[in-house]
């Protein structure tokens, strides 16, 4: 019974391996079937997506053949447009030379007829003149055998007689010219130099070499004097003039004869007094200060002038060197006022002669610039002046003008001449000059000059007019010793080389200073 189920189990088996290999051949058959399917059908969508790239890159070459071609096709004719248009101008340039070839033609044609009418002409008029010639011929030895003279004769005759005439009638017409421009000149010179003084009124200005500073009270005094005198020496010796402090109530006197050093002490008093503090170091630094503003009112008072006058382009030293004038005298009158009123008679003079106005009153103005620099005192004013208006651009006429105003140079100007009347003019009038005050300026100059040409000499003051010099030297430079040999030289030198009266106190001072700061 076993035996025979197992029997049939393996037969069972073995019929289900055979039914499942059966199977599976079938399936296997059918899965080939199916893929053989696919890939014919892949092919066939590849074959067929290669025939529609074919045919899309056919159409698109086609189209760029297409393309290119009409675009070689319109160049071409553009190509052609404009070889026509070039061929119908030429033809037109063609038919124009053509036809004024024709109208040359006709012109030549028309002038080789008029060439023979006048050759024409000519032949007849040699004819002519040939006929008139022995006509004047024969009238003309028909009056010399009237008049018995020949025609030489009678030509230098009457030549002779017509000369004579002329000349005495030309004399009594050249003396009536001269007398009369002689009236005419001297009343109009005195008419234009009336009317310009007339038009012109200024003030007079004389100058002095002190200044007064007015203090509250008294005790301030005492604090500009300081301890043992040090800063009534310290400000004298930073500003270089000389400050008197005596028994005049409310008042100290400041000494000397430039007034630029006057108005720094001046200005510098004020700050001090103010400010409270009077020291030796304070001072210094007041005083450098006050220096700097002195020259900023320069300048400002320079282009105020130059607006005031209608003076424009001058250069900014010039309008500088203007603003200094405001410092300086000329025998006592102030040189920027007697500059000023130079300017403005000379532009009156030039307005009434009919010259030019401009030129006039900017060289009126800037006639004595030659006073205001400190160096090359051998040169003349004018020829200095004339340099410095050459080297900042001004006018020929107006370097001329400068130049020559003292006759130092030949004026090829007419505004010259104008300048130097005028210039007589404003120093001409009744209070307007004082001569003693400009010879003792000169002569400070000279002594604190003559102080300065030695060498380590830093500073000189000329102080209490001109009776003391003192000389400031540089330590590093001169010792002790060397300082008091300094003094006796320039003592024996002002001796032998200047004239003055009285005596001269020759000071010179040597200071060490040693400064350190704490951190």
């Amino acid at each position: 019974m076993e035996l025979s189920t197992t029997i049939s189990i393996i037969i069972s088996l073995i019929i289900g391996v055979f039914i499942g290999r059966f199977l599976l051949q079938l399936v296997f058959k059918k899965q080939e079937q199916s893929a053989q399917e696919k890939a014919d059908r892949i092919i066939k969508e590849a074959e067929q997506q290669a025939e529609h790239h074919k045919k899309q890159r056919g159409l698109e070459a086609k189209e760029k053949f297409l393309q290119l071609k009409a675009e070689h096709e319109k160049e071409v004719n553009q190509r052609n447009n404009t070889m026509a248009q070039k061929e119908n101008t030429l033809r037109q340039k063609e038919t124009s030379l053509n036809q004024k070839l024709e109208s040359i033609n006709r012109e030549k044609q028309e002038l080789d007829n008029k060439n023979k009418k006048l050759d024409q002409l000519v032949e007849l008029n040699e004819k002519k003149k040939e006929e008139v010639d022995q006509l004047k011929n024969q009238h003309i030895k028909q009056l010399e055998t009237i008049a018995g003279l020949s025609a030489d004769e009678a030509k230098e005759q009457l030549v002779s007689s017509l000369r004579e005439e002329a000349r005495s009638q030309a004399m009594i017409q050249i003396k009536d010219i001269v007398d009369e421009a002689k009236l005419t000149a001297s009343k109009e010179a005195k008419k234009v130099v009336i009317q310009t003084i007339q038009r012109t009124a200024t003030e007079s200005a004389i100058e002095n070499t002190v200044s007064i500073f007015n203090i509250e009270n008294d005790e301030i005094k005492g604090r500009i004097i300081g301890r043992e005198g040090r800063n009534i020496r310290a400000l004298e010796a930073a500003t270089g003039v000389e400050i008197i402090v005596d028994d005049t109530p409310e008042a100290i006197i400041l000494s000397g004869f430039d007034p630029v050093r006057r108005e720094i002490a001046r200005l510098s008093l004020h700050r001090l007094v103010t400010d409270g503090r009077i020291h030796p170091a304070r001072i210094e630094e007041v005083v450098a200060k006050t220096r700097n503003q002195i020259e900023d009112e320069i300048v400002e008072i320079g282009e105020r002038t130059a607006i005031d006058l209608g003076i424009h382009g001058l250069h900014p030293e010039l309008i500088r060197m203007v603003g200094r004038m405001r410092y300086r005298s000329s025998y006592g009158q102030n040189l920027l006022q007697h500059s000023r009123e130079v300017a403005n008679f000379a532009a009156t003079m030039a307005s009434e002669l009919g010259l030019n106005v401009k030129h006039a009153k900017r060289a009126g103005l800037l006639h004595d610039i030659g006073k205001v620099p400190d160096d090359n005192p051998e040169l003349p004013h004018a020829i200095l002046g004339m340099q410095l208006a050459e080297k900042y651009k001004e006018h020929p006429d107006v370097c001329n003008a400068i130049g020559a105003h003292h006759d130092e140079i030949e004026m090829t100007s007419l505004i010259s001449p104008i300048v130097q009347a005028c210039d007589a003019i404003s120093g001409a009038r009744p209070g307007a000059r004082r001569e003693v005050v400009e010879s003792y300026i000169k002569r400070l100059k000279e002594l604190e000059e003559l102080a300065l040409s030695y060498q380590g000499v830093e500073k000189t003051f000329a102080i209490q007019a001109g009776r003391e010099l003192r000389v400031v030297v540089e330590s590093e430079k001169v010792s002790d010793a060397q300082a008091e040999i300094l003094a006796a030289d320039i003592s024996n030198r002002i001796q032998t080389e200047m004239t003055y009266p009285g005596q001269i106190k020759v000071t010179v001072i040597r200071e060490t200073r040693s400064v350190s700061y704490a951190k």
